[in-house]
């Protein structure tokens, strides 16, 4: 008789898969249900005639999570996984400049002294100070925060001087850097999180930091080949997988959850539920409303949420002399990032990213061909822009502006696959509460034990994983909230 306690997975997301295959590895009988025909949600892949496309997330920081996770499961991420750490990691265009920013701290000294002349010790005490927060804070992301005592724990009271309260990145970049440029070029990570630089909380140089001290990396194949391995990392522990197979409804028995129902109408019984759908969209169509109070859907629409994306995948019978990641800024960068933020109407003036990654991977478009990964962020579904008019204008400006500024005059004439994605099919297709690409909002009163806990507060049996809980958005922070929900659980039964 099988005694294994059974652990069911909503949604096979980066953080559902970690947690997966961590208490696939322990002995626990676990089941993902997904609603798509593959594995990875917005860490999935677009794949259309030969071209191989991430869904979302292009950039890996702090890889030693990942290799953690994988160790974890009682794997080794480089016998799954190709990596490719990127020297420079990016370039960043200015309206009168361009320059590369490298983990090479020498390097990136000397590109200073040329470009900034007289800021380069400034960049010297970023590292320094930056460090010394990230060290005294990482600890407490590790943690979860399931009560408000949570909040008084010794690593957390150590790192509060480190939190710089009241404060945004741009605040703290103002201290170090003359040149808004550079001011700029250490901030703009803010839209990692969905956030503006002069709003997001300071604590947060901890990503520009993290970039400069240990480097991004590229995966070959796309970034959704984490998903793929760790969701074979899953199955060789036992764990099943369902795809194309959606949850309507989460099954509850007095305020407890004891099982799934899905749209093909069965019913699946568990000890545990994991929720790694998009938690705004959790709350308002699988969870019945009466047992919500602090989450329920009027309450959910005035919380902060991110901004949201608005994405070109193109497929080109040419390749480019690009960087592997290039971001270019809008002229009024400051206008445009707070327009986004305040959804407003999208403006000419933008500020756009794209990935040419064909120029280090040979896999993801066919030969002699490539793949451009154009980004965009807009206003979420909070503003009552009309995608569904304006979605080939806006498209245009962005090709005009990628003609003008990405040097890529001819680019209508070479492409061959063309896909975009608007906050509406973020919302529609992709299930993302108010299309908000990044979830909810980071601000400091949507943080650690104010953010939806892992364990989670409404619902008994209900645990979190995803950028919707603990400790938030990114991949590297999604793996650690897998890890805090698998370490949970283990707890729970003594694994």
């Amino acid at each position: 008789m099988n005694n294994k306690k059974k652990i069911i997975i909503v949604g096979a997301g980066p953080g559902g898969l970690t947690a997966g295959m961590i208490l696939a590895s322990r002995g626990f009988d676990v089941h993902i249900f997904e609603k798509n025909p593959n594995v990875g949600g917005r860490n999935s892949s677009i794949n259309i005639d030969g071209f191989t496309f991430d869904v979302g997330p292009t950039f890996l920081m702090m890889k030693f999570i990942l290799d953690e996770v994988f160790e974890l499961a009682k794997r080794r991420s480089e016998n799954y996984l190709e990596l490719i750490k990127l020297d420079p990691m990016y370039r960043l265009f200015f309206k009168d400049k361009s320059f590369d920013m490298t983990d090479n701290q020498e390097k990136m000294r000397e590109i200073i002294a040329k470009e900034f002349p007289g800021n380069e010790e400034g960049y010297d005490r970023l590292i320094k100070n930056e460090r010394r927060r990230f060290k005294k804070m990482y600890p407490c992301l590790k943690k979860p925060y399931l009560t408000i005592n949570s909040m008084w724990n010794k690593d957390l009271m150590l790192a509060y001087p480190f939190l710089s309260l009241g404060k945004s990145m741009y605040d703290v970049l103002s201290k170090y850097f003359t040149s808004e440029e550079l001011k700029t070029g250490f901030t703009f990570q803010s839209k990692y999180l969905g956030m503006s630089p002069w709003s997001c909380p300071a604590a947060f140089m901890i990503i520009p930091y993290v970039e400069h001290d240990f480097g991004i990396y590229h995966v070959k194949g796309g970034l959704s080949k984490i998903s793929e391995a760790m969701a074979k990392v899953f199955v060789e522990h036992g764990g099943k997988i369902e795809l194309s197979t959606e949850v309507e409804q989460l099954i509850n028995k007095k305020k407890k959850m004891v099982g799934v129902k899905l749209k093909d109408g069965r019913e699946i019984f568990a000890d545990e539920i994991i929720v790694n759908s998009d938690f705004g969209y959790s709350m308002k169509k699988l969870v019945d409303q009466k047992l919500l109070k602090k989450w329920k859907e009027e309450k959910l629409e005035k919380k902060s949420f991110s901004c949201s994306t608005y994405m070109i995948y193109f497929g080109l019978d040419k390749k480019y002399n690009l960087p592997h990641h290039s971001i270019f800024f809008s002229d009024d960068y400051e206008s445009y990032i707070k327009g986004v933020s305040n959804h407003e109407d999208p403006v000419e003036d933008i500020s756009f990213y794209i990935r040419n990654a064909s120029i280090n991977d040979n896999t993801i478009a066919p030969e002699g061909k490539s793949n451009i990964y154009v980004l965009v962020p807009v206003s979420n579904k909070k503003s009552n822009y009309d995608w569904s008019k304006n979605k080939k204008k806006f498209r245009d400006i962005i090709v005009n502006k990628m003609k003008e500024r990405a040097g890529m005059e001819d680019i209508e004439n070479h492409i061959v696959m063309e896909k975009i994605v608007t906050p509406d099919d973020w919302q529609n297709e992709y299930n993302v509460f108010l299309g908000a690409t990044f979830n909810l909002g980071h601000d400091i009163f949507q943080m650690l034990y104010f953010r939806p806990h892992n364990k989670f507060e409404e619902l008994e049996n209900c645990y979190l994983v995803g950028g919707g809980t603990h400790p938030g958005s990114g991949l590297p922070t999604i793996y650690e909230s897998g890890r805090i929900t698998a370490d949970l659980i283990s707890k729970k039964y003594k694994k």
